[in-house]
């Protein structure tokens, strides 16, 4: 007779067991929502969540369940209807102070959520959402590396005490930069050709019979592709940093041609609002207080050349030169804190080399005067113009800049350094967070916009179920004909191996699209593969004239190499596809190779497991096979 250890049984028990408490939220669904989230100084509270509550059940849109976590107010609804005629109202009672957003809330229940139990992520073809095909603009792109090299070209004169008249940017593309003496320009000549090599040079006479001596850089045309090329990648990951720590589940968002971008943001709902978020663009820009000037007389409209008006967040204006000393593309990393001396949130912010110093080199000169930092940020909002009928909804592009900290430099600043002035840990955390996604390297512009709806994704769960249902029956039907009780075990070892494949998803989160349920529906095949391979060896020791017990040993030991052998032959192939493939072909690798592993296990340890309790501990001269 032969023996199955106990281990291996409690083995099996705990990852069916695991496995179905883990798949279990799939089984649920989900509700559709409206997420609230504060705004800077905006907080929910209990006097918020009953205006909300109040203005809905006015509108006769009651919620069905109503969720406030740290930062975020969830209201759960019965239809997709209701939800959106109560985000347009709940938009409409709270103004700009927070953000309202769709969602699809999982309806797992809180025992399962409080053993970190979650429904997978559903792909773009199954939940719907968004897809957008992006163009990076080129001239875009040419005019900031333009403006770019005009700050370190500048800076590069300075220091090398190379005396010039003006230098900007011309309006057909380009550089131009003036000088009084022809021996500065040439010195000039000498320093850009050592230190800018991809610049080409052209010296001319100055215009309009100008004595000025003019010197006309242009970027080289391979200059001009890498710099395109680096602001699609750069753009790539600011885009996926952002949507990311936003959010928004699993986006593919990746390269197409020589300058566009796909991103796909799966579950999301409101497309205005997913452009608002791929649209928007925060910075910072360090500017010295102007303390010569009155700010009363600015306000009055006596603003000086040379000095802008800003507003403050606390309130009131500040007068500030328009000099920029540092801005947000030298930051490379900023984190969020609290300031160690006054324990009010601040951020921690990283310069690159060359931020670094040129902020020492003006920090240096500038010690014993004020130093304000602007925060900058531009965004898409709709808004709603007219009543009745004529209303008519508006996409409007604002800039919003307010000064946040005004500070007296002590002494010389370097490549890291506090930023402080913030009024809450929640707004040091986004301030950190669009910090270190940064400003778009060069303009985008939506070419291709296309909404898959809810209903078309149900369609392709449906039939992707459908076609996973069919296959597997159809196994289980031949198996349970041509093997019987063997055929029977087969079949549930091959129903346990789809529950911990679904579990698996789960556990890491991973995202189904209609490829992966191909993947599902091809390891069903792996998975019987094995078990046929078990069982014909079965049968073929039976054949020789082997006892039961022994074909059933010896039937499980010989099979073992050729299942090991084709089940590693095809994770090899599973995981070269994950490597170099992207978006679908993907989440068919993830699937497929989750597959193979659980089927390994189910396959041979589950379905020796049900013939060693059925034979195991007793004397039989036949085998049901």
């Amino acid at each position: 007779m032969n023996s199955y250890p106990l281990w291996r049984y409690l083995l099996l028990a705990a990852a069916l067991t695991l496995g179905t408490l883990y798949a279990l939220p799939n089984l649920y669904g989900e509700d559709p929502s409206v997420q609230i989230s504060p705004l800077r100084n905006a907080k929910i509270d209990d006097p918020l969540i009953a205006r909300i509550d109040a203005a809905l059940k006015k509108a006769n849109l009651p919620a069905i369940a109503t969720e406030q976590t740290p930062g975020k107010l969830l209201l759960r609804f019965g239809d997709d209807t209701t939800q959106l005629r109560a985000k347009d109202l709940i938009v409409e009672t709270l103004g700009n102070a927070f953000m309202v957003a769709l969602n699809l809330a999982p309806r797992t229940p809180d025992w399962l959520r409080a053993i970190g139990a979650k429904p997978m992520y559903l792909g773009l073809d199954l939940r719907g959402g968004v897809h957008f095909l992006m163009e990076v603009d080129a001239a875009g792109a040419a005019r900031q590396a333009d403006e770019r090299y005009v700050s370190e070209i500048r800076a590069k004169l300075r220091d090398d005490k190379v005396r010039y008249g003006q230098i900007g940017r011309q309006a057909n593309g380009g550089i131009l930069i003036t000088f009084k003496e022809e021996a500065a320009r040439k010195l000039a000549v000498d320093r850009v050709k050592r230190d800018f090599p991809e610049l080409t040079q052209q010296e001319t006479a100055g215009s309009g019979g100008s004595p000025e001596f003019e010197l006309r850089l242009v970027l080289k045309e391979q200059a001009l592709k890498e710099s395109l090329k680096g602001a699609v990648q750069q753009n790539i990951t600011i885009l996926r940093n952002r949507v990311n720590e936003l959010g928004v589940a699993e986006p593919i968002i990746q390269q197409q041609g020589l300058n566009r971008i796909v991103v796909q943001l799966p579950g999301v709902q409101d497309t205005v609002r997913a452009k608002e978020i791929l649209g928007a663009t925060a910075t910072l820009e360090f500017r010295m207080v102007d303390d010569e000037h009155s700010v009363q007389e600015a306000e009055a409209g006596r603003v000086p050349p040379s000095a802008k008006l800003y507003t403050r967040r606390e309130g009131g204006k500040i007068l500030l030169k328009k000099r920029v000393i540092l801005t947000g593309e030298y930051i490379i990393d900023a984190q969020s804190g609290l300031d160690p001396q006054s324990s009010t949130p601040d951020v921690s912010i990283t310069l690159d080399g060359k931020g670094a110093k040129s902020f020492a080199n003006t920090t240096r000169e500038q010690v014993g005067r004020a130093m304000a930092v602007i925060f900058i940020e531009n965004k898409v909002e709709t808004e709603k113009r007219g009543t009745g009928a004529t209303a008519e909804t508006v996409k409007v592009r604002k800039t919003v800049e307010e000064v946040i900290n005004v500070a007296t430099i002590r002494e010389q600043l370097g490549k890291r350094f506090h930023i402080t002035g913030l009024s809450s840990t929640d707004e040091a955390r986004n301030l950190a967070l669009l910090l270190r996604a940064g400003s778009l390297a060069a303009p985008i512009e939506i070419v291709e916009e296309r909404t898959v709806g809810p209903s078309a994704g149900k369609e392709n769960i449906a039939r992707g179920f459908l076609s996973a249902e069919v296959g597997f029956g159809a196994v289980v039907f031949f198996m349970m004909i041509y093997y019987r009780l063997f055929g029977i075990f087969a079949s549930m070892a091959l129903a346990a191996n789809m529950v911990l494949v679904v579990a698996l998803l789960s556990i890491i989160q991973a995202t189904l699209t209609l490829p992966g349920i191909a993947g599902i529906v091809l390891t069903v095949g792996m998975a019987v593969d094995a078990n046929v391979l078990i069982n014909e060896r079965i049968r073929e020791e039976l054949r020789n004239g082997s006892t039961a017990h022994a074909a059933i040993e010896a039937g499980y030991e010989k099979a073992f190499a050729t299942i090991a052998d084709s089940n590693i032959t095809t994770l090899i192939a599973g995981l070269v596809l994950f490597g170099v493939g992207s978006g679908p072909v993907k989440g068919f690798a993830v699937t497929l190779c989750l597959g193979i592993l659980t089927s390994m296990f189910t396959a041979i340890s589950g379905t020796r497991a049900l013939v060693e309790l059925s034979y195991g501990r007793r004397r039989v001269k036949d085998l049901s096979i």
